[in-house]
């Protein structure tokens, strides 16, 4: 029962664990940048060699071994990745307006720097897991290779849950390429054939492996397939992502609904709403000669109409004339005289309805 218990249950927390602590890594511990670049060399050495040691090995620990090695080679190229050092020559937002192959251009640009390096460490476990008996790590990143490739096309052509807040920092702009939108053809595509491999897998374990090694191998592979058809589902339904890996995110990633603008410019200046407040407390104060009986209303020539919607435009007026009628009512009763006229209003007896005082 271990044989066929253990494998689900160690694929799902190392898939887990990974993510988070990739997160944590590059999010709230990742101010230095020789940490991030320690943690990557070392999971990169560590998955490499210990993936040349496990080749030749034909055992449940060797099978066990050999997924993990590629967890780790993995996770240090997602490390790189998400730190921004392995992107694109053009690391920057979609353009405003690009639309068909210019959009994906400039995503191929962005991003074509990792995906070299995704397919060259593919190649280094194809070389060396090349005619070796022990092929769970070639099958553990086949499986990887492809599932995020379809995940990345999805985002591409449209999903509605991007769940663009797991984005650190270093990648944000990789977000205006996200399409939040209702899914395309491809979605039912993708999910479809990872449905039918999966199946082919679990058919596999059950009529054809013959030794617990193969047992272990191909449950484990299997198990981080499902894992990854459950990830395509988070791209359709509100499943709990944040809950998933909340541990391993800062409080500073930006929730998905801020979208982030197509080539921001970065502009100081103070938002309309408030620019327009800033303006209001800018008025100049009346002088002697202009406090009369009537308040006065003072035209704030600055503030654009097109720039604020309705509701802001209605509630700074209203705002500003409020100011303005306090601001003129104070000038022409200074605090003296109202508080001398609160005294009188205290002495004065009260007067009942027949006249007698109480």
């Amino acid at each position: 029962m271990a044989l066929y218990l253990g494998p689900p249950v160690f694929a799902a927390f190392v898939w887990w664990f990974s993510t988070g602590a990739v997160l944590l890594l590059v999010g709230s511990l990742g101010n230095s940048r020789s940490l991030r670049g320690v943690c990557a060399g070392g999971l990169l050495t560590i998955g490499l060699c210990g993936l040349s040691v496990t080749a030749t090995d034909t055992s449940v620990a060797a099978a066990y071994m050999a997924f993990s090695c590629i967890i780790c080679l993995w996770a240090a190229q997602e490390i790189v990745f998400l730190s921004g050092w392995l992107t694109g020559p053009r690391p920057e937002p979609c353009p405003a307006g690009a639309t068909g192959l210019h959009r994906f251009g400039r995503a191929l640009q962005a991003i074509i720097y990792h995906e070299v390096s995704l397919l060259t460490c593919g190649g280094l476990v194809l070389a060396i897991t090349w005619s070796a008996p022990n092929q769970v790590g070639l099958w553990t990143y086949a499986a990887l290779l492809v599932l995020r490739q379809s995940a990345k096309i999805n985002l591409f052509l449209g999903v509605p849950v991007t769940n663009a807040e797991l984005m650190p920092d270093a990648v944000q702009f990789l977000r205006t390429y996200f399409a939040r939108k209702p899914v395309s053809a491809f979605f039912p595509i993708s999910v479809t054939l990872s449905t039918a491999v999966l199946v082919i897998m679990i058919q596999r374990i059950v009529e054809v492996s013959t030794t617990p090694a193969d047992v272990v191998g191909l449950t484990l592979v299997s198990t981080l397939f499902a894992l990854g058809v459950v990830e395509h589902w988070f791209m359709l339904l509100p499943l709990p992502a944040m809950t998933l890996w909340g541990w391993g995110m800062r409080s500073s990633f930006p929730p998905e609904n801020n979208i982030m603008e197509p080539n921001p410019v970065n502009n100081t200046a103070v938002p309309p709403v408030h620019r327009a407040a800033v303006e209001v407390a800018e008025v100049p104060q009346a002088s002697p000669e202009s406090r009369t009986g009537q308040p006065q209303l003072v035209v704030v020539p600055n503030v654009r109409k097109e720039e604020l919607p309705a509701k802001a435009k209605s509630a700074c007026a209203r705002q500003r004339l409020e100011d303005q009628f306090r601001q003129t009512f104070l000038e022409q009763h200074p605090r003296g005289e109202l508080a001398t006229a609160r005294i009188g209003l205290a002495t004065e007896p009260a007067v009942t309805v027949n006249g007698r005082t109480s």
